[in-house]
This record gives C-alpha cells, structure tokens and sequence, in this order.
C-alpha cells in the first residue's frame, strides 16, 4: 500500500472548510512548507502561524514547520517577475514558471533531507503540504509531492476547494 499525501493551499477556504478537507483526507501531520507563515487580508487571518496551529491542534492534526523547503526571497521574486510578464498576480497564478521550477529543484528540493521528512509522517494516515497558492500546480509544494513519490513512494492528492 502506498503511503498517502495531500497538498492543500490557503486561498479558496475558509477555516471549517479547511479542517473539513483534512479531517476528510485522515490527515494526521500537516506540514508547513511556507517561508513566511503568514497570509495578507482579514478572509485569511487563520492561517497565521499561530492560529493555524491552534486550530489544527484542537482538531487533533500535528503541525511541523519545513522552512527548508520554502523558496527563498529570490526565488519567490524570480515567479512574481514571471507572474507580472504573464498579467497574473500570486492569487491568479495558473503555473510556475521554468526557471522558478528549474531553480527550485537544484536550489531547494535537491539539498533538503526528504529521508528526514518522511520519517516524520505517518504511514498508516495521511500527511499534507500546505503552503499559500490555490492551484498546485503554480505552487513549489507539487514539487515536493512530486519527488515524495517519485522516491519515496507517497500517493499525491490536490486538494481543492469545491467552488474551484
């Protein structure tokens, strides 16, 4: 049996609906592959770090933080020069760009301790990589789930607000 990951973003939910996809998913371990865990606008105050892990805790669901995973400043200034050429904002991003994908592998993803990460999920419920975007695929964390399965086996699934 293949182990189980999903991947989720802030934008699109709400709190309830956001502990409901979890808790959906038998997520025990959610891990935080934001560099700043923080989120802009009221709508979002709850995925603040200290919120989020308030919440997560009262709903039984672990939270690690994996900065080393995060883009760095440049890179995450290198997609928003992209984003700009192609008239779309973090919030509307349809995808990463080549060279943000490029450089995230050989920079952040190819120097990470995955061996590390995996020994702290869990292997009979699910884990998830949270960061901010709604689509996964314009966000580092498809990368991750990508490489978790190609190498250690994880079944990836997106999860996504239903309204999307």
């Amino acid at each position: 049996m293949r182990r189980r990951l999903n991947t989720i973003g802030v934008h699109g939910w709400s709190l309830d609906e956001f502990l409901a996809a979890l808790a959906e998913h038998d997520v025990a371990v959610l891990v935080d592959v934001r560099q700043r865990r923080g989120v802009r606008g009221p709508q979002y105050a709850w995925a603040n770090s200290q919120r989020l892990q308030a919440a997560l805790a009262d709903a039984g669901i672990a939270y690690v933080h994996r900065e080393d995973l995060a883009p760095t400043t440049e890179l995450r200034e290198l997609q928003y020069a992209a984003d700009e050429l192609k008239g779309e904002g973090k919030r509307s991003r349809s995808e990463i760009s080549p060279e943000y994908h490029r450089r995230y592998l050989a920079e952040i993803l190819d120097e990470a301790n995955l061996e590390e990460l995996v020994a702290e999920l869990p292997a009979t419920r699910s884990s998830a990589l949270l960061c901010v975007e709604l689509r996964p695929e314009a966000c580092h964390r498809s990368l991750i789930a990508e490489r978790l399965r190609q190498e250690h086996g994880f079944e990836p699934e997106h999860l996504r607000p239903d309204r999307v």
